[in-house]
């Protein structure tokens, strides 16, 4: 065969040709297949793995200065609302306390002496009066008798004087009388303005003692713990936290350009990085954040200054998670999460729309310490009244 015949034979391809086919064509599937899950699904999904676990963490602090005498709990222990937590030596408090006691138990006995007092006077106006009726009935007979000479002027001056001086007892025992009242007008024993500021000294003296025992304000697990038996801490020098781990969230920090179309409620499925891929929990958006983290830093971005770079700010978005699966899987403070929001739900707002109407965490432990010191104060006065009184 001649080289002319050689040449007009058909080449067959390389298979350097047949590859690059192939790939254009997996290339152009691909793209086809990311273009359709992108219009269906992948628009309607926004994630970042810039996420973590957040909850509240209870700082267990003195409000009363004192000595370290016990520690009931230590970092990761379990404890109950209400379980002693720290005990500081209550010999101080104990004296001052007792001392209130005894103070309010005197005020009430003065008190009830103003009181009886008033009773006093009364009785005493009253046999007064009766003794100025006496003078000006003697001082009108002597008076009627010196007109016919019967008696001397000296007699019926000496009933006139009896007359003044009587007029002016009265009008003694009466101001006294009237200052008396002032004293205890429109009050009880018991709300008597004296007694009442016993009282108060008391309800302080009472707290101050109750507060050298450091309880639990909520049920959660202990962390952070830096104190020591003996030391001496002062009021508001951090102890221990506890941290309910039942009531975490997550705090997502999303790009701003991802939060075009994300609303309050819309559906959010999370990972953690503690419990890998296995593990998926399911949570609702709770409310996205009023500022970006740089805008409440301590040192925020002074974007006026001429060296400014424009940066893709992130906004942290709160996510609620499911507390059956929250107690299936438990998770700790400052865990980092994997989050997908799904879109497609818009009805929602971008920010609450109403008002918070009940606290968002509490405690009832300090009113029961208030309650207890009502009710030895009411012991304490009920104690120190008359009996017939108590009886009452």
């Amino acid at each position: 065969m001649s080289n002319e015949q050689q040449q007009a034979a058909p080449q067959k391809p390389s298979r350097r040709t047949f590859l690059l086919r192939l790939v254009a064509l997996i290339v152009v599937i691909g793209a086809v297949a990311w273009a359709f899950w992108y219009y269906t699904v992948g628009r309607w999904n926004e994630d970042t793995d810039d996420a973590y676990v957040q909850g509240n963490v209870v700082q267990i602090t003195p409000q009363v200065p004192g000595t370290v005498t016990s520690i009931g709990a230590d970092n990761g222990a379990l404890v109950k609302v209400g379980q002693q937590l720290v005990a500081l030596d209550p010999s101080d408090a104990h004296v001052a306390m007792e001392q209130a006691k005894a103070n309010l138990a005197r005020t009430v006995r003065q008190v009830r002496g103003l009181f009886s007092n008033v009773n006093s006077l009364q009785a005493q106006v009253a046999a007064q009066n009766i003794s100025l009726q006496k003078a000006k009935q003697d001082y009108d007979r002597r008076l009627a008798l010196a007109k016919t000479g019967a008696i001397s002027a000296e007699e019926l001056s000496h009933a006139q004087d009896a007359l003044a001086t009587a007029q002016s007892a009265v009008a003694s025992y009466e101001g006294q009388l009237s200052t008396s009242k002032v004293l205890v007008e429109d009050t009880v024993v018991a709300s008597h303005p004296d007694v009442q500021a016993a009282a108060a000294k008391l309800r302080s003296a009472y707290l101050d003692d109750v507060r050298t025992n450091l309880q639990a304000p909520v049920t959660g697990y202990v962390a952070q713990r830096t104190v020591q038996v003996g030391q001496r801490v002062q009021p508001g020098t951090p102890l221990m936290a506890v941290v309910p781990l039942n009531q975490v969230w997550v705090e997502a920090n999303f790009k701003e350009t991802q939060l075009q179309h994300m609303r309050i409620g819309q559906p959010v499925t999370l990972k953690a990085d503690l419990y890998g891929s296995g593990v998926e929990y399911h949570g609702k958006v709770e409310s996205l954040g009023v500022g970006t983290g740089s805008a409440f830093s301590l040192l925020p971005a002074q974007n006026a200054t001429g060296n400014w770079i424009k940066i893709v700010q992130r906004i942290p978005v709160r996510i609620t998670l499911d507390p059956k699966e929250l107690e299936a899987h438990p998770l700790r403070i400052g865990l980092s999460m994997a989050v997908d929001v799904e879109l497609h739900n818009q009805d929602g707002p971008a920010l609450s729309q109403t008002a918070a109407t009940t606290p968002v965490f509490t405690t009832d432990i300090y009113k029961q310490q208030l309650a207890a010191a009502d009710q030895l104060i009411a012991d304490v006065i009920h104690s120190n009244l008359p009996t017939t009184v108590a009886k009452k």
